[in-house]
């Protein structure tokens, strides 16, 4: 698995003009499944996601969470956007185009995707908004910092 985690002030996602999914302050992921994931990959995910520290405390080090600004009352309206994105997996050493046989297919990917959210969900108390699965969407934010940090488990 393959995540992008950016900090954002805002994100949405936009489908045929329509918005499926809004958050405040919090985190947009863009999510990849390769081919060799497994429920255990999106489980550690889901921990690392949700135990992230990249938001300052009162000192201005990031040293807190999502789940520790939720608690202290910081975040009203804040939550994680997550997108599925196999396009994370994109291979261009060879040649222009990029190669996408390292993503695995939606058969093997969308239940790990929809898996990984429902973690973040039920195990770790998260207000998760998402895209749709395969679907050509757009993606808005405001990246908070700029931070932002890539999340790979091969």
């Amino acid at each position: 698995m393959r995540i992008v985690v950016q900090r954002v002030s805002s994100a949405s996602v936009s489908i045929a003009g329509e918005t499926v999914g809004s958050i405040g302050k919090g985190f947009l992921l863009l999510v990849g499944i390769t081919h060799t994931d497994t429920k255990q990959e999106a489980e550690y995910m889901a921990k690392k996601v949700a135990q992230m520290r990249i938001f300052s405390d009162a000192e201005g080090k990031m040293n807190l969470s999502l789940a520790d600004l939720a608690a202290s009352g910081g975040l009203s309206g804040a939550g994680i956007l997550s997108i599925s994105q196999f396009t994370l997996y994109g291979d261009c050493r060879h040649g222009n185009r990029p190669s996408f046989v390292n993503a695995a297919r939606p058969e093997q990917a969308e239940p790990l995707y929809d898996r990984f959210n429902t973690l973040l969900r039920e195990r770790y108390g998260m207000s998760v908004q998402t895209g749709r699965f395969g679907a050509d969407m757009q993606v808005s934010l405001v990246n908070d910092g700029p931070v932002t940090i890539l999340l790979d488990n091969d």
